[in-house]
């Protein structure tokens, strides 16, 4: 197993072979963001200069390039209006000057490297209807950020019993040739009965169905989750951390986002 630096400076990627990394050859899962946004997500995409970033209501995640420069990080804060909280997801140089750090959580990446992936006969897809029910789940369990709009992004499994919404899972990010496992979670009750096994299994098939590969993030902190992704068959890919920072609070100019063409 070989170790080697990531590109940009956000992370470690260890191993190789399995995910296509060499020692210094960018790979979309290093800025998976960007390489959504610029790819299958393009649709999505709102951009200021070098800078892309989901809809507010959609997902948190944007996208720096590998290296920022000044003029990224003004337009980065134009885009986000002064005093606002950005995420900097796997982002691990020095701020510039006028920026506050809010939020670091070191986290992981995991690639599927064996899921024994499966479609479940419980699983039902859930759909802007469920939105209320999902926002509620997300928030007796917190798994991470999920938006009003963030279903529209891919396939989102869920379970019920007695008609009520228990557990839930579905697709997030989506590089080029991979899509990311996200807001995986149940609700305390039910808990304990393999739920989110099935649910991660399930999504991970309809990944699969498409000649995609899964992947995932969590924190490097979350134990359980860890030991139950590589039991399942995902491999550690790379360290990273998820950051926040407080753009400057200085005005920024007039000019607006706007939406990235669709590639043709």
């Amino acid at each position: 197993m070989s170790v080697v630096s990531s590109p940009g400076g956000t992370g470690t990627v260890v191993g190789g072979a399995a995910d296509g990394t060499a020692a210094g050859v960018p790979h979309v899962l290093d800025n998976p963001a960007l390489a959504s946004l610029t790819g299958p997500h393009a649709r999505f995409a709102e951009r200021r200069g070098r800078v892309l970033r989901y809809p507010v209501d959609v997902s948190p995640w944007l996208a720096l390039p590998d290296e920022p420069d000044a003029r990224d990080w003004a337009d980065l804060a134009a885009l986000a209006g002064p005093g606002a909280e950005v995420p900097l997801p796997g982002y691990r140089g020095e701020l510039p000057e006028g920026w506050e750090l809010t939020l670091r959580i070191e986290g992981v990446q995991f690639v599927d490297d064996g899921l024994a992936a499966a479609p479940d006969a419980e699983a039902v897809r859930l759909g802007p209807a469920d939105v209320p029910e999902m926002l509620d789940l997300v928030e007796r369990t917190q798994p991470g950020p999920f938006l009003p709009r963030t279903v529209e992004l891919g396939t989102y499994l869920g379970i019920r019993r007695g008609g009520a919404l228990v557990a839930m899972a579905g697709e997030r990010l989506h590089p080029p040739g991979w899509t990311e496992i996200s807001a995986v979670c149940t609700d305390p009750a039910f808990r304990g009965e393999g739920l989110a096994t099935r649910l991660i299994l399930a999504v991970a098939h309809g990944i699969r169905e498409r000649g995609e590969t899964p992947f995932l993030h969590t924190s490097a902190e979350n134990t359980g989750a860890i030991r139950l992704y590589e039991s399942l068959g995902f491999r550690l890919r790379r360290r990273t951390a998820f950051l926040a920072a407080r753009t400057p609070q200085r005005p920024a100019d007039d000019r607006t986002a706007a939406p990235v063409p669709s590639p043709r």
